[in-house]
């Protein structure tokens, strides 16, 4: 917890509450739900880190994608609340912001109830998405933010380096049969191709980490958290985020893969035509951005085997403990999605 707060909106806290979040990046110092006689409240302390130089580490150029003060800029001009004005995509309001003396931020935020995305139905899902296309549609001609990330598909995509990838290893290939894997192989290496056909897509604002531990439903309003990557990104790019990432942690049954992706991207179509956006090319669009966003998982996990550390260690991962082989098999559509999205986009 941190001390010496400079702008606590809850009084002195008698109480604070660890939540769950991405420990590996040092933008986040961490995040809260402080209790005190003012009530409660999210304290999310911003942070530009230790000069780390993995993946993870935070930037203090306003374009990079990992912008460490990002989010703290999101609320304190006001941007992250009136994003989904018009649409009815909400988020949590901001109670108070401050610098602290050690050059961090304190960003204070309402403690938003409601059901998580993670346990959602088709239909919340295809309610978030028509309000977010309709919210997107509004904002493909907004001006652009100093702070607002660019290119933050490839950047975040590309930082990621491998050694030699064993395409055939022997676990995977027990599961991931030689056409599929061969599918994956060209994903990674044509990666350039699926970031330069991302960025000639029509462009909006976008939020680009839309998952379902970043959703929330209060009353029959979605409520989107984290808003520290916005930035310009492809029409279609937050909907193959969301769609990938609702499975790829075992957040749903890997067996509604088809329904939810299917629901998602009809709903958000029809947001952006309501909102007097185009439409013509979504398919497309959602096939070359989720392709080029998750290129590095394929050499990710084979490099996770070849190290011998467990595929079932993740964070939010909703199995833990099943072993290598269970994980595997559960990412198998998945990764055949995203071959038939590579294969789409690149016409291969």
């Amino acid at each position: 917890m941190l001390h010496d707060l400079v702008c606590s909106p809850v009084g002195v806290p008698s109480g604070w509450e660890p939540l769950q979040h991405n420990a590996a990046n040092e933008a986040t110092g961490g995040i809260w739900r402080v209790t005190g006689p003012g009530g409660t409240a999210v304290l999310k302390h911003a942070t530009p880190g230790e000069g780390g130089s993995g993946h993870w580490a935070p930037s203090d150029d306003a374009r990079h994608w990992n912008y460490w003060k990002r989010e703290y800029l999101a609320y304190t001009t006001g941007a992250a609340e009136r994003y989904g004005e018009g649409a009815g995509l909400l988020a949590p309001r901001l109670l108070t912001a401050g610098e602290r003396p050690d050059g961090s931020a304190e960003l204070w935020l309402e403690d938003v109830q409601g059901a998580s995305g993670g346990r959602w139905a088709v239909e919340q899902f295809a309610l978030f998405a028509r309000r977010l296309g309709a919210a997107q549609a509004r904002h493909a001609a907004s001006p652009e933010q100093p702070w607002h990330s660019r290119r933050w598909l490839r950047q975040y995509a590309s930082s990621r380096t491998f050694g030699d990838i064993d395409w055939d290893h022997p676990v995977a290939a027990r599961h991931w049969p030689d056409e599929l894997r061969e599918g994956l192989r060209v994903i990674w290496k044509r990666r350039g191709d699926l970031f330069d056909r991302a960025e000639a897509l029509p462009q909006t604002l976008c939020h680009l980490d839309v998952w379902p531990m970043n959703l929330l439903m209060r009353g029959a309003d979605p409520v989107l958290l984290d808003w520290a990557f916005v930035g310009r990104g492809a029409v279609g790019e937050d909907v193959a985020n969301l769609i990938a990432d609702t499975f790829l942690d075992g957040l749903q049954p890997v067996d509604r893969l088809d329904e939810i992706r299917g629901a998602l991207v009809d709903a958000y179509r029809a947001g952006l035509v309501e909102a007097g956006g185009r439409s013509e090319g979504l398919e497309t669009a959602v096939a070359v951005t989720g392709a080029a966003k998750y290129c590095w998982l394929a050499p990710s996990i084979l490099t996770r085997l070849a190290q011998g550390r467990p595929l079932d260690a993740g964070a939010y991962e909703a199995e833990a403990g099943v072993g290598d082989d269970a994980v595997l098999v559960r990412c198998r559509p998945i990764m055949a999605m995203f071959v038939a999205w590579a294969q789409a986009a690149l016409d291969y």
